[in-house]
């Protein structure tokens, strides 16, 4: 199935910044099936949609004739979950080919991945696990993302993780550590700001230091979700990246903040549990998009100021 394709050819490039996307200006949500019949019917076609790869690894059926009937209207994200491109083994070419085989089928506008493991040997962890943060680290994180994208022929987004742990071997900050596969790879980077915020509370640093060491340049999709509060085995506060509720609103502000220095970046609503009605999540995305169509009148004005200069 051809698409009209929104996914341009990229020319991976290991120095220059991530390139802008004709879905820039847009904010998106997470596609879930229950909600096909009332999107299809729900007037003017905005936005986008962000599917994950392993639920249409199969051949056909229900939910390849789902994503076929969205992707004619929409444009879609797809984002990997069990590539483990931070494990220690090399890819499952098996899978690796499945994947690819997606992106040929769907022309997905963008294309996403973990900086994460979660097979050993032949054990699959339902799980995005953390890896330490070392030069060794990024020499196979990088061949790793440098195999996937010479597979499927165009950079990917890697996403910045969630931690509840960190490994006393780490010798990198993680920022350092993902502007280091930026310039080896030439990938481009999902910013999960939801991420941010919650490793941030979880380790007690601030999340605006974060993201001023974070390598802003070169992210071409945000994503914003909803996290639980636990309390860990001392009694202090844990944040979960549980993805069930709205975005808080810390995190909304980390949001405004970041589009304030970038510029309009598509933006995805994640919501995967404890599923809404289709009016609750649509609203999530309504907020980002007043947030991006902000930034993006300011920048506009800004360039003509500049070009006046």
């Amino acid at each position: 199935m051809k698409m009209n394709g929104l996914a341009p050819s990229f020319r991976i490039s290991k120095t220059s910044r991530f390139p802008a996307h004709p879905i820039a200006g847009l904010a998106g949500t997470s596609f879930k099936h229950e909600h096909l019949p009332v999107i299809l019917g729900d007037g003017p076609k905005d936005g986008f949609f962000e599917v994950h790869a392993e639920n249409y690894m199969g051949a056909g059926g229900p939910p390849h004739d789902a994503l076929a009937r969205i992707r004619r209207d929409f444009p879609v994200s797809l984002h990997g979950v069990c590539m483990s491109i931070g494990g220690p083994r090399p890819l499952d070419k098996v899978h690796l080919g499945r994947f690819k085989a997606l992106v040929d089928r769907y022309e997905p506008a963008l294309v996403s991945e973990h900086l994460a493991w979660s097979t050993h040997d032949t054990t699959f962890y339902n799980d995005l696990l953390p890896l330490p943060y070392t030069p060794a680290t990024v020499s196979r994180v990088a061949n790793h993302i440098d195999e996937m994208q010479e597979t499927i022929g165009r950079p990917i987004l890697i996403e910045n993780p969630s931690t509840y742990v960190l490994f006393a071997e780490s010798t990198m900050s993680e920022t350092d550590f993902i502007g280091a596969l930026v310039q080896r790879t030439g990938c481009g980077l999902l910013l999960d700001v939801n991420n941010v915020f919650v490793s941030a509370t979880n380790h007690g640093y601030s999340a605006l230091s974060y993201l001023a060491d974070f390598p802003l340049a070169h992210v071409g999709e945000i994503h914003l979700a909803g996290h639980a509060e636990q309390a860990d085995d001392e009694g202090d506060l844990l944040l979960i990246d549980s993805h069930d509720g709205p975005v808080a609103d810390a995190v909304w502000k980390l949001f405004d903040i970041v589009i304030g220095r970038c510029g309009p970046l598509p933006t995805l609503i994640e919501w995967d549990s404890a599923i809404p009605e289709w009016p609750v999540l649509k609203a999530e995305a309504a907020a980002a998009q007043a947030i991006l169509d902000h930034h993006a009148d300011s920048h506009h004005l800004l360039g003509k100021a500049h070009a006046a200069g």
